[in-house]
């Protein structure tokens, strides 16, 4: 080959690269204008604000209890961290604290001292639990050690996070609400319960963080449909033709989050005078069939009860892990299942950044992906490299 043939060659395989980076660009952008969220994966971590029990808290925990102790003996990373690792489902527990001040002082303190263990370090050095507002812990008295101790905090760190990551496929933020019982009086330090006025302060506060723009809200599912339920199964069957509503494209989507409920007992209470979630932030984990129903959780769920569901077009998540168990023994035949069903968030104590200190389990998606093609809802000729690249920024 003379030199003039190799220079020629040479100019066209430059000329090549940036032809071919335009033309998966251009496969990306319809790849987002027409896959719907429910037709994606990704890894979600359980109790993703947990940071562990403190020294002298655990030894005090397992003197009374070593079952107990066993289960709660994980811990996570700040927020923005998981998110950075491609955790893309995150789980907050919010107790409702109206005055302020009614979980500033665990139980567990005075017991360390009584027991006659060391101090541990200040839970709360910045008394953020004597302000009013939902406060973010695991168990009263007990596990309330937390990388953000009020509800606003923890949204806060997910907002900026995703505003410097725009190009995110949208992040599951699963809600559990801790409470007394419904219709009974407060406890004088046991957890508020949840009436419709508290769900009002639980949305006011996330409406606080999050603009309607930046959330796909159940008003935007339903659109011009009568129910809730209507819409999702229309995404489902694919029957959404031009009319609004539906589970939101990635288009759509992107750099947006997505409120769940994970206590069933509550829906009820929730959609008190918000029929098919009219109104409401949050989408419930709902009976399925129900007329607000577009979520729920199969957390034991087999592969044909969780694909069936998938199919029909809801939202769904389930457990890989719990309590430590599989860690422990690298047990993978949960983990495995879910990988395989159609639930398109699929929650662990043990994200891929977050090994376990047993045997390294963890669970992540193939190939370190952060997201994927739902294994079983997505369309044909889905393209998982496409649906967001290991830097999002």
């Amino acid at each position: 080959m003379d030199e003039m043939t190799k220079l020629l060659a040479t100019l066209s395989l430059i000329a090549m690269v940036p032809l071919c980076g335009v033309a998966q660009q251009a496969t990306a952008v319809r790849q987002d204008r027409t896959l719907r969220i429910n037709q994606i994966q990704v890894i979600g971590s359980h109790n993703s604000y947990h940071t562990g029990i403190a020294p002298s808290e655990r030894k005090f925990i397992e003197q009374q209890n070593p079952k107990a102790m066993r289960a709660l003996d994980y811990a996570h990373a700040p927020l923005p961290d998981q998110l950075t690792g491609g955790v893309r489902q995150l789980e907050i527990d919010v107790y409702a604290d109206t005055k302020g001040g009614r979980y500033a002082h665990p139980a567990i303190v005075d017991k360390v001292a009584a027991a006659g263990l060391p101090a541990d370090p200040d839970f709360d050095p910045n008394h953020e639990m004597d302000k009013p507002g939902f406060k973010v812990m695991h168990v009263l008295d007990f596990d309330q050690r937390s990388s953000c101790h009020t509800f606003v905090a923890c949204l806060t760190v997910i907002k900026e996070w995703s505003k410097q990551h725009p190009r995110h496929v949208p992040i599951f933020i699963l809600v559990e609400t801790k409470q007394g019982r419904p219709g009974a009086p407060p406890a004088a330090h046991g957890p508020e319960p949840f009436t419709s006025a508290t769900f009002d302060a639980l949305d006011a506060e996330i409406r606080s963080v999050f603009t309607e723009k930046e959330m796909v809200t159940p008003d935007q599912v339903r659109g011009s449909y009568d129910t809730l339920l209507d819409a999702v199964l229309a995404s489902g069957s694919g029957t959404l033709g031009k009319k609004a509503g539906g589970w939101p494209t990635l288009a759509e989507a992107r750099g947006k989050v997505v409120f769940l409920m994970d206590q069933r007992p509550v829906e009820a209470v929730y959609t008190e005078g918000h029929p098919s979630l009219r109104g409401r932030v949050i989408f419930t984990n709902a009976t399925p069939g129900a007329p607000d129903a577009a979520f729920t959780e199969e957390n034991s769920g087999t592969k044909a009860e969780i694909d069936a569901l998938a199919k029909q077009g809801y939202l769904i998540r389930t457990r890989t892990d719990d309590g430590t168990e599989e860690a422990r023994t690298n047990d993978r035949t949960r983990t495995e299942l879910a990988l395989s069903s159609g639930a398109q968030m699929l929650s662990t104590d043990y994200p891929s950044s977050e090994p376990s200190q047993w045997t390294g389990f963890f669970v992540g998606l193939p190939h370190g992906l952060v997201a994927r093609c739902n294994p079983v809802t997505a369309p044909a000729g889905c393209v998982d490299s496409l649906l967001e690249p290991s830097s999002t920024k």
